[in-house]
């Protein structure tokens, strides 16, 4: 038994209100349960109820048993005074306020349906990777995609916070902070950091100043994480080599400690030289791509703004002084897909969000046309039977997995919470 169920029997009145009485014998009229803060302090706030002949008014605090109570010492503290009414599921311990006077308590175990603890101990049995995975797929359609859309904004929350905190940073330049998310989401997960740190490490007036040169572009990414610190006899090294130190003298920029790149473990396509390049090429080719970016209504607008390749040097390279058979280095059609689910439509929505502007649908719209993510998460719902059609599916599916499913919050979870009804 665990306390959030008890708050959902509490919220959503899944026990017998009709014949409630304290542990001291009084009737209990249960008029409004109060609103559930989840917040420090009483569960629910500004309950009404009846108890004996008076009317109450105030908090409802639930427990596992009474003596929890103490166990959290809300006898110490002045918030709990106000709490009317103690609800738990065994009563155990008589309790006081500081005043001496006793605070009534319902005991619930006696006023549950057996189905519905049966359908929540169903739920929570422990299964090999979430709790619903044999019921899943049984959740009608409606309650799925209004859940999925409720997740999917949840996901999109979580990744403005990072945008913001780069708008404080940035001094509110939207075109640097693409260019900082940019740069991250080139680098993956392995050299994301790397790569970030790197595009804060140059003032982005020095993009914007540089861009029309990208040997000068791909000097200061290559330069800023390391790639050019070694003695190579290659003359397209040396010459990015001198090119960085000549302009980190001119505008004196500074040194930042960033973690060294990795090469270990990734495609060859996938290697940070050739991830820099792109980037610089595409900062080179797209001036004021953050307008452009916002006035791409489609995902055709988005994919030619993101037709860019390395530059010519590394049609035949992955790594300096290391000749490779030819091949143009485009970003991939996957690739620039991760950039619009990663990049393009949280920062689209963030923007959208600072201007007032409603956006949600047109959002949904857009993902709805993008290949889903293939991981280890995505393929493990596959197996349920919870097929990842477009790439709003699979971000959707993300969110339950690592907000909901990890953290066992089925009683927060709208599939949970249909489950629970239903089992």
């Amino acid at each position: 038994m665990k306390e959030d169920f008890l708050h959902y029997l509490w919220k959503y009145k899944k026990f017998d209100t009709a014949n409630l009485r304290t542990a001291q014998g009084e009737d209990i009229l249960l008029i409004d349960g109060g609103q559930y803060l989840q917040l420090a302090g009483p569960d629910f706030f500004n309950a009404q109820l009846i108890i004996g002949n008076q009317k109450w008014a105030g908090n409802v605090e639930i427990h596992i048993k009474s003596s929890d109570w103490y166990l959290h010492h809300h006898e110490t503290d002045a918030a709990y005074e106000n709490v009317i009414l103690h609800v738990v599921w065994e009563h155990d311990a008589e309790i006081f306020r500081i005043n001496n006077t006793e605070i009534p308590v319902l005991e619930l175990k006696n006023h549950v349906p057996k189905d519905t603890l049966s359908n929540y101990h169903s739920l929570l049995t422990p299964k090999s990777w979430i709790f619903c995975e044999k019921q899943i797929a049984t959740i009608d359609a409606f309650h799925f995609t209004n859940w999925q859309e409720r997740l999917f904004f949840e996901r999109l929350e979580r990744k403005s916070k990072p945008i913001q905190d780069l708008l404080e940073s940035t001094k509110q330049d939207w075109e640097a902070v693409l260019f900082c998310l940019l740069a991250k989401n080139f680098g993956l997960n392995t050299n994301g950091e790397a790569f970030l740190n790197s595009a804060q490490s140059v003032p982005f007036s020095i993009i914007r100043k540089e861009s029309f040169e990208v040997e000068n572009l791909e000097s200061l990414l290559l330069g800023t994480t390391g790639l050019l610190a070694a003695e190579k006899e290659d003359a397209y090294y040396k010459d990015l080599q001198f090119r960085y130190s000549y302009l980190q003298h001119v505008y004196q920029i500074e040194k930042w400690h960033i973690t060294p790149v990795q090469f270990f473990k990734h495609r060859p396509d996938n290697f940070p030289t050739i991830r820099l390049s792109q980037l610089a090429n595409l900062y080179h080719q797209q001036r004021q791509l953050f307008s452009k970016m916002i006035a791409a209504h489609s995902i055709k607008d988005m994919y030619k703004l993101f037709t860019v390749s390395a530059s010519p040097y590394w049609e035949t390279h992955y790594q300096f002084d290391r000749n490779s058979p030819k091949k143009i280095k485009i970003l991939s059609k996957s690739f620039i897909d991760l950039l619009i689910i990663n990049t393009i439509i949280p920062i689209q929505f963030a923007y959208a969000q600072s201007q007032g502007k409603e956006i949600a649908e047109h959002l949904i719209e857009l993902l709805q046309q993008v290949a889903p993510e293939q991981n280890a998460v995505i393929e493990k719902f596959d197996s349920f039977g919870i097929i990842s059609k477009h790439a709003f599916d699979s971000q959707s599916l993300l969110q339950l997995k690592n907000e909901y499913c990890n953290k066992s919050r089925c009683l927060e979870c709208g599939i949970g919470m249909t489950l629970l009804k239903s089992i």
